[in-house]
């Protein structure tokens, strides 16, 4: 499929970054009409290069890592459809492409040049937007990789940035008062005397986050008025009645359109109940709920869905491909992609048990609809599923569930 297009060329040498003043004075204004607050722990002595990890949030995110890095060169990890149709710009400024969450050699080399040439290498190991302002899963080769490039290990955790700009509802809700902290986390020598078991353990415990926490805490009141829009993206199955996809939202208010109940979301961002009992206050509980019912399908066997769909494919930064229809399964087994373009038949399988995450997209680019994102090393394919009786993030929760459940028989 598609043999006769040129691949993005993901084995060219990263640029050392151009354009500094210009990229400060882009992210700049946002930080400050924000009013970011970033606190820097252990990082006196700290200098270029190093591994500089973030949580992700939202486009602030790089915004403030601008803030944080300050006054040196980095180079950012960016996925193939960041570099669409302004790839000469995105290689001027330094960032290298990724296909998500597959296992790419060429990265680690990528990477290993930026830190051997005395420059920052940041990274943002959740590969996608937190879907509800809390931690996703990290790869376990963080680890690996930090052994690798022996340089200090740097995190940059943000709060805030989700409750300013969810990934299901993006415009920006004029949140004042984010934060971010920056921590030397390992040390060259700490790094030696650690195994990567080890280095897994502490990246993870600070990457211990939750936005609608932080935001109840420190009393911060988002009055927008369509704070609830676009939340039935996530919250797709019903906690009163537990009917999955008949979910709706808009202004202020969540509804079940199955059983008519409905929630406030409230300035603080907190949901209760018009009427009746409030199952869950708290937005990622009921998120994680959502996960423990995927959980039991997938540990009684009964986890899958096949549905017609649509398929773009990004072989490189210059344009999607319209590829047709095909049917998309995905159950016990991960995925299966199965179509034909321009008279032949083709097949991407990609097994649960090596795929621990799946990046999804809720109305993709403002025409489609909502996507799933399947990466193999050489093509990047966004599906979108057709109909109604479907959720992405379902589809994003099995595949986390799944290669759990699959690392747990090894």
């Amino acid at each position: 499929m598609l043999d006769d297009i040129k691949r993005f060329d993901m084995a060219a040498v990263p640029m050392r970054q151009h354009l500094l003043p210009l990229i400060w004075l882009l992210s700049m204004p946002a930080v400050i009409s924000h009013k970011n607050k970033l606190t820097k722990i252990n990082m006196e002595n700290i200098k270029p290069p190093y591994l500089l990890l973030c949580n992700h949030n939202a486009f602030m995110d790089f915004k403030v890592a601008t803030k944080a890095v300050f006054p040196h060169r980095a180079n950012y990890v960016v996925a193939i459809d960041g570099f669409w149709k302004r790839e000469w710009l995105l290689r001027l400024i330094g960032c290298i492409c990724k296909r998500k969450f597959t296992n790419d050699i060429f990265l680690i080399r990528q990477l290993k040049r930026v830190t051997d040439r005395g420059n920052i290498a940041v990274i943002y190991p959740e590969a996608r937007y937190s879907l509800c302002g809390t931690t996703a899963i990290l790869p376990e080769a963080l680890g690996k990789l930090a052994k690798i490039l022996k340089v200090p290990v740097v995190t940059l955790i943000c709060h805030g940035h989700h409750v300013n700009s969810p990934f299901w509802n993006l415009p920006d809700h004029k949140v004042k008062g984010t934060e971010a902290t920056m921590k030397c986390l390992f040390t060259p020598e700490q790094l030696a005397s650690l195994n990567n078991k080890e280095i897994m353990e502490g990246i993870r415990r600070e990457f211990e986050y939750d936005d609608f926490k932080w935001q109840k805490e420190k009393g911060i009141h988002i009055k927008y008025k369509d704070r609830a829009k676009g939340l039935h993206k996530v919250l797709y199955k019903c906690a009163s009645c537990g009917v999955e996809y008949r979910m709706s939202s808009g202004g202020t208010v969540l509804r079940c359109n199955a059983c008519g109940k409905e929630w406030q979301m409230t300035e603080l961002g907190e949901l209760e109940a018009v009427t009746g009992k409030t199952e869950f206050s708290h937005i990622p509980d009921w998120y994680e709920w959502e996960r423990d019912e995927v959980r039991r399908e997938v540990e009684k066997g009964t986890y899958g869905i096949t549905c017609e769909a649509q398929v773009d494919a990004l072989p490189n930064a210059k344009r999607y491909i319209d590829i047709g229809k095909a049917k998309l399964t995905h159950d016990m087994s991960g995925f299966t992609l199965c179509g034909s373009y321009k008279g032949e038949a083709y097949t991407v399988k990609l097994e649960a048990a090596s795929q621990y995450s799946v990046h999804i997209e809720y109305d993709y680019l403002g025409k489609k609809g909502d996507c799933v994102d399947l990466n193999t090393i050489n093509d990047t394919l966004y599906v979108y599923p057709e109909g109604s009786d479907f959720s992405v993030t379902k589809m994003a929760l099995a595949t986390e569930e799944l290669w759990k459940f699959y690392q747990t028989k090894a």
